[in-house]
């Protein structure tokens, strides 16, 4: 798939409406008190299923609330939604670019690379005055059954993000992947607490800190609610002005997997190659709940 087509506009998607398949994956943090199904059986855009983050994942790790789901589980989730392994499938949210990237890069660790994420989301649907629908949609069937082909490289799990910590710590981070930090920067520093409960905050040893909020732009004044991605040169800048080497690897991470695929979704519009990114599944939610973890505060 053209690299051009990772990121569609809303009239992109109107006029090709009937050749993809489109997911609504809106997720909010617990503490916000939002429904997302019920949000997407009051407004969604025509033809879209709803995607839970919290239900399509590995349930067999408690503690870890978005893990990747096993392959098999996946595939019946697909099966469910209608969506072959050619189709194209276009991602979109409520937040304008944002858990839908963690979709995005769900069906990439999948092994499904004809996959678009819609730029500022169902706030930019609605901006350009295209209808939504309420209720739920339309029973789907797949005719062939849905395999999913994991891809491993782009998934990062805690004895290589340990293994990597150790690489640049033995260089003073010359060597290693680059491990850049989606949180809010006041949690990477230690000085907010972390939303779960008795969970530290702080970062990994020799990470960088870009919050996810700095990939996404208001770029249209008339428009101001709708939350776009960043130009690709302004992405670079971005990143560039944190510490981070464009160059080199990186592996992305934020508290539980899914803000971290922001930064990972917009790394990879800005040109980097999908070999130099990887995704820390279980993030700091995982580094920090184990009591080996070495934990850098900043205050």
């Amino acid at each position: 798939m053209d690299s051009g087509n990772w990121l569609v506009s809303a009239p992109w998607l109107h006029d090709n409406l009937r050749g993809v398949k489109v997911l609504d994956c809106s997720w909010y943090l617990p503490f916000m008190n939002r429904n997302t199904k019920s949000e997407f059986l009051n407004a969604h855009i025509p033809g879209a299923q709803f995607f839970d983050i919290d239900g399509i994942k590995d349930l067999t790790k408690a503690d870890l609330p978005h893990m990747l789901p096993p392959p098999e589980s996946f595939g019946l989730s697909m099966d469910k939604f209608g969506i072959a392994n050619g189709d194209h499938v276009v991602v979109y949210d409520t937040a304008g670019v944002g858990p839908a990237c963690r979709v995005f890069w769900t069906f990439r660790a999948m092994g499904h690379n004809k996959v678009s994420v819609l730029n500022g989301g169902l706030p930019a649907w609605t901006a350009q005055g295209f209808k939504t629908e309420m209720g739920e949609p339309e029973p789907a069937t797949n005719k062939e059954k849905y395999m999913a082909r994991p891809v491993d490289g782009l998934v990062c799990d805690y004895t290589t993000i340990v293994k990597n910590i150790g690489e640049l710590k033995a260089s003073a981070g010359a060597n290693g992947k680059q491990i850049v930090d989606a949180r809010p920067h006041d949690r990477f520093t230690g000085k907010a607490p972390e939303f779960r409960p008795g969970l530290s905050s702080g970062h990994m040893p020799y990470a960088i800190s870009v919050p996810f909020t700095k990939v996404t732009e208001a770029a249209d004044p008339t428009h101001p609610q709708v939350a776009t991605l960043k130009t690709p040169a302004a992405i670079c800048k971005t990143f560039e002005a944190a510490g981070v080497d464009l160059n080199r690897p990186i592996v992305t991470s934020c508290g539980s997997g899914v803000t971290a695929a922001a930064l990972y979704f917009a790394l990879l519009n800005a040109g980097v190659s999908e070999q130099n990114l990887t995704l820390y599944d279980g993030s700091w939610t995982e580094y920090a709940l184990n009591p080996y973890s070495e934990i850098v505060k900043d205050e």
